[in-house]
């Protein structure tokens, strides 16, 4: 049944698509107040939806503009906070899929990493608060496959793509400004890859194409500014828009107070610092919301980034390689950006990766391991089913319920 459905790979997109929504959807009302940062990033919205004045002014606006959309939507209610955060997760998985189908040529890659990124648990427990980084992850994901796209078409389409890809990175960074890195990233490759092979992306000349990525991204970026003009107090000006980024940029580099789910950024491959979003009593039960991976396939996957750098340099297979060099720049980033304090949630765009990267290690060995892909699943599926009730915060037996998950003691 599996070959068959490969076969219909647009089919087998959207059917993974609404499957991830139904998941990230299904009691993403527990619990019914707010957690962790949604303290900031859903007041922000409420704010941003009375238009009275700037708050939370460290972030770009987009995100909380979503956030705020659900509210206006739904209401403010839990529902209301976490809708779009389900979209963008579901969109993510799909994203995942079209990707990797691009990057591989091949269906059966594609749906696993899709799969991969479903079970790996971070893309789901993201997809179910109302926090930034599922928006940011969303618009970089799509703006990968754009760029894929812009590199395969001919002339007259890859210029539409690369127009779409100039938007959704633009975008990005009107979430966070984390996504900066992925638009120099892109520029970077478009230049050597062009240079590998002109006839690539359309045969594009390199200026106008990085002049489009430049001015398009850049011109998306501060569009999303569009609501802080409406503000009753304070609000943004032409003239302070600029100012304004020096602003956040202070903000974003001061030197925070010290934090207990703070971590390294050499920690995250291994979940050394996993983060309690949630733990407390709420509608009648205790609950709990961990952000953790899954272990069968974050700690799998780093074998699967060694293989494929492996492959990439000895066999000089290209897929494997540029798959390895985008995992490796998601992390490496962490380890120049200036930030006080880091934490897990960091790594949710490597996470998201790392399954390609694992997707793309089975493909190129498949002969060698028959199609063994399909073993990990039984592993991942076990312990998706197994951490589930403490990243759904389902219903727990009591304070002390989190021991029975606590396997390593950064764990606690």
């Amino acid at each position: 049944m599996l070959d068959r459905i490969e076969q219909r790979p647009v089919l087998l997109g959207l059917l993974i698509a609404v499957g991830a929504q139904i998941l990230f959807t299904i009691g993403v009302e527990r619990p019914s107040i707010l957690l962790f940062d949604e303290v900031h990033y859903v007041t922000a919205a409420r704010v941003l939806l009375d238009f009275s004045h700037i708050t939370n002014p460290e972030h770009p606006m987009l995100g909380k503009s979503l956030i705020a959309l659900g509210i206006h939507l739904i209401g403010d209610n839990a529902l209301g906070w976490r809708i779009f955060s389900t979209l963008f997760g579901s969109a993510t998985i799909a994203g995942v899929y079209a990707f990797t189908l691009l990057l591989t040529r091949a269906t059966r890659p594609a749906l696993f990493a899709a799969i991969f990124a479903i079970l790996g648990q971070l893309v789901f427990v993201q997809a179910r608060i109302g926090m930034l980084d599922v928006f940011m992850g969303g618009f970089l994901v799509w703006a990968g496959v754009a760029f894929l796209a812009a590199m395969h078409a001919e002339s007259r389409r890859a210029w539409g793509y690369w127009l779409a890809c100039a938007v959704l990175f633009g975008a990005a960074v009107g979430v966070k400004w984390a996504a900066v890195p992925y638009v120099a990233l892109a520029g970077v490759a478009f230049l050597w890859l062009r240079h590998r092979d002109p006839k690539r992306f359309g045969g594009m000349h390199w200026l106008p194409a990085l002049g489009v990525l430049g001015v398009v991204s850049v011109s998306t970026y501060f569009a999303t500014f569009a609501p802080a003009f409406f503000y009753a107090t304070n609000p943004m000006t032409l003239a302070r828009l600029i100012p304004f980024q020096f602003e956040m940029l202070a903000l974003q580099t001061q030197v925070l107070t010290p934090h207990n789910y703070q971590s390294n950024w050499w920690t995250w491959p291994l979940m050394l610092r996993p983060i309690w979003y949630f733990y407390e009593p709420d509608q009648g039960a205790m609950r709990g919301v961990l952000l953790i991976g899954n272990p069968a396939i974050l700690w799998t996957g780093l074998v699967a980034v060694a293989a494929c750098w492996w492959a990439g340099l000895r066999d000089k297979a290209g897929v494997p390689l540029a798959a390895a060099i985008l995992w490796t720049f998601s992390l490496g980033v962490w380890a120049v950006i200036p930030k006080s304090l880091g934490f897990f949630y960091y790594y949710y765009l490597s996470s998201i990766i790392l399954c390609v990267v694992l997707a793309v290690a089975f493909h190129h060995w498949r002969d060698a391991l028959k199609r063994r892909d399909e073993w990990l699943l039984v592993p991942a599926m076990g312990l998706f089913a197994y951490f589930y009730p403490i990243i759904a915060a389902q219903d727990l037996t009591g304070a002390g319920a989190f021991k029975r998950w606590m396997w390593l003691p950064g764990w606690a």
